[in-house]
């Protein structure tokens, strides 16, 4: 409340409490011997009554107001939400939210379409919550099997945060469910600590997530707590998970490497999807990366960087490109690399195996990848309660494998 607002607020209840009854009020006092009661006028007790009355109103009006101000304004709970983006959220007992901070670059892209959190200013928490889990959603943070997102409610009250917790869980996961995201939702409740807080703030991190990176660092000590608040959420857990043997280059280093191993590193058309997989043996990065002779996969060492496998030189080795830039009846192409049957003919040897017309498949998936130093594509798609599932070489159209199952 405003002191303008607090101040029309006295002047209205002055105006219909304050008595205009001097005479009134002067025939109840008691007489007292020895004792001489001034004489005023009716003006003069009037203005003398009326003030000191309004005095103890104001009194009681600021006091009350002053209270009830404090309590609307006051940090009951500290919520963050991490993925790579951190995002804390402060909210009253009312479980509304006083203010919502994006604490690094990524945080900022997914609130800019909520004025970089303002617009969340006096929503209820789970409202707010929702719009930050559909927008991590939309951004892409949260549409791997492997990615997590992690809720941590910081509260004095132990039985008021577990009750937020509880809360956040289910509104995250209805909005996973909704936009059929595949992330692990992870939570924990804090109690305030002046070191953490410390260290999120020096890292611009979440109180929750300098949690999560303490816990690795007490099963490994010889890792450094500002090379571990690099890493995302679902890097920190499986690094947990695995025993936190060593520090991992991270998904940019390993894009990178996956890059320069195919020869792409120079061209802005690759984009790349990076997925740890920190508790596997041994602990790799998934890489993927979006060309314009298909898709690659590249599995890099989490921990040396190395190429574990993948298509090499896709520049001077890889096939032509897919079905949308040429047509699938392609001659060989010039410089001499193999011929490359396309998507749309991958697509029909599958479907003429099975013995599955193309209006009756559905969920249909089609990917070029290399296997041993061949060029195959992966051929996934349902057809009634089955699903297939065929690889067939790029260069010959021979089926390689080829597997079917009922569709659970």
């Amino acid at each position: 409340m405003t002191n303008e607002k607090m101040e029309q607020g006295l002047a209205a209840a002055l105006k219909k409490t304050a008595p205009d009854d001097v005479n009134g009020v002067l025939s109840r006092c008691e007489e007292r011997k020895g004792t001489v009661i001034p004489m005023t006028t009716k003006k003069t007790a009037n203005r003398k009554w009326t003030s000191l009355i309004a005095a103890c109103l104001a009194v009681m009006l600021l006091g009350g107001g002053g209270v009830f101000y404090q309590r609307a304004n006051a940090v009951a709970s500290v919520v963050s939400l991490d993925v790579n983006p951190s995002i804390e959220l402060k909210v009253n007992r009312s479980e509304k939210v006083l203010v919502c901070t994006p604490l690094n670059e990524d945080a900022k892209a997914i609130l800019a379409d909520m004025s970089n959190g303002a617009d969340l200013k006096g929503a209820k928490l789970d409202v707010a919550v929702n719009a930050i889990v559909g927008s991590l959603v939309r951004n892409g943070y949260l549409d791997s099997i492997s990615s997590a997102i992690m809720i941590s409610v910081e509260d004095k009250d132990t039985a008021r945060a577990e009750k937020l917790q509880r809360e956040l869980t289910s509104t995250v996961d209805g909005v996973l469910q909704t936009s059929e995201a595949k992330a692990a939702v992870l939570t924990q409740t804090l109690t305030q600590d002046a070191g953490r807080e410390q260290q999120a703030r020096e890292n611009n991190i979440s109180t929750g997530k300098a949690a999560l990176v303490n816990h690795v660092l007490a099963l490994n000590s010889a890792l450094k707590f500002d090379a571990l608040a690099k890493l995302s959420v679902e890097e920190l857990k499986d690094l947990a998970e695995a025993g936190a043997p060593a520090m991992p280059i991270g998904k940019a280093a390993a894009a990178y490497a996956a890059e320069q191993y195919a020869g792409t590193a120079a061209l802005d058309s690759v984009t790349a999807e990076v997925d740890s997989e920190l508790d596997e043996s041994p602990a790799h990065y998934e890489v993927e990366l979006y060309t314009a002779w298909g898709e690659f996969e590249y599995l890099v060492d989490a921990y040396t960087g190395k190429v574990l496998s993948g298509q090499k030189d896709l520049l001077t080795t890889a096939s032509t490109p897919n079905e949308t830039t040429k047509p699938s009846d392609q001659k060989p192409d010039p410089s001499g690399t193999a011929q490359n049957i396309g998507y749309a003919k991958a697509k029909s040897i599958a479907l003429n195996h099975a013995g599955v017309s193309e209006n009756e498949a559905y969920d249909m998936d089609i990917e070029l990848d290399n296997e041993d130093g061949i060029l195959v594509y992966e051929v996934e798609f349902k057809s009634g309660n089955m699903e297939y599932d065929y690889e067939i070489n790029a260069a010959t159209g021979a089926i390689l494998k080829h597997e079917s199952e009922l569709d659970d």
